[in-house]
C-alpha cells in the first residue's frame, strides 16, 4: 500500500512538473505579447506551444505526463497595426504583431493552475494517508 501511495506522488510530481512548465510557456507568452522586429518587415515574436505525452514508468508501473515539444505557433498569421513611426514599420506604415491572444494565454494559466492545484491536492492526500499508516503501525 505505501508503495502505491509513493507512485501516486510521484505520478503527481510529475504532472506538476509539467503543470509549471506550461505555466512559464503562457507567461513568457504574454509578457512577449507586445515584443515587434527591430526592422521594416522584421518577424515579432511568435507565440510558444506545449505539447504532452504520457510515458510509462516501469518501475512504478503507471503512466506520467511529461513535456513532449515545445514549439511555434506557425498557424495563426500576425496581426498587422498601423504604426508608421516604429522601427519595424514597412513602407505602408504597418508593423507585423505578435501572434498572442492574451485571452487564449490567460485561461491556459488558469487551467496549468488548476491541474497543477490538483496533483498538489493529490499529494496532499497521499501523504496524509501515509502519516495515517505510519501512526497506526506505531499504536
Amino acid at each position: 500500500m505505501a508503495d502505491d501511495l509513493l507512485s501516486a506522488m510521484k505520478v503527481s510530481a510529475a504532472g506538476m512538473k509539467a503543470q509549471g512548465t506550461r505555466l512559464r510557456i503562457s507567461t513568457e507568452n504574454v509578457a512577449n505579447a507586445q515584443s515587434t522586429g527591430e526592422t521594416p518587415g522584421a518577424e515579432p515574436y511568435r507565440r510558444q506551444t506545449i505539447a504532452f505525452k504520457a510515458r510509462l514508468d516501469k518501475a512504478l508501473g503507471a503512466q506520467m505526463v511529461e513535456v513532449d515539444s515545445i514549439g511555434k505557433d506557425t498557424k495563426t498569421p500576425f496581426e498587422l497595426k498601423f504604426l508608421p513611426d516604429h522601427p519595424a514599420a514597412d513602407e505602408q506604415g504597418y508593423v507585423k504583431m505578435p501572434n498572442v491572444n492574451a485571452l487564449v494565454e490567460i485561461m491556459d494559466v488558469r487551467e496549468a493552475q488548476r491541474s497543477y492545484e490538483a496533483n498538489l491536492g493529490m499529494i496532499e492526500q497521499a501523504r496524509s494517508m501515509v502519516l495515517r499508516t505510519i501512526d497506526m503501525l506505531r499504536g
